[in-house]
């Protein structure tokens, strides 16, 4: 199985940058998808960005132009840019392994973008 631990989330003014980082162990090579969720208070969680094993990403439009999804062996990063109020959320790295239909959360990150 695979395990995903979160770090980098915090406050921030609007305007400003964060860089989230994802660690993700155990059993990594099966793992086709990596990427960035994020759940806003009384919203639905919805997807920031991913990236797959042959290098190609997606973004929400939300945050095209402002985010940056990249991956490092073991790690996925999201970079994040001109930050607004609206990005503030809990953001949850994620896992997707093709053999067995896996998917694998993160704990969460708290991001919070001060206006």
């Amino acid at each position: 199985q695979v395990q995903l631990v979160e770090s980098g989330g915090g406050l921030v003014q609007a305007g400003g940058s964060l860089r989230l980082s994802c660690v993700a162990s155990g059993s990594i090579f099966n793992i086709n998808i990596m990427g960035w969720y994020r759940q806003a208070p009384g919203k639905q969680r919805e997807l920031v960005a991913t990236t797959i094993s042959s290098g190609s990403t997606n973004y929400a439009d939300s945050v095209k132009g402002r985010f940056t999804i990249s991956r490092d062996n073991t790690k996925v990063y999201l970079q994040m840019n001109s930050l607004k109020p609206e990005d503030t959320a809990v953001y949850y790295c994620y896992a997707f392994e093709m053999v067995g239909l896996r998917h694998t959360w993160g704990q969460g990150t708290q991001v919070t973008v001060s206006s």
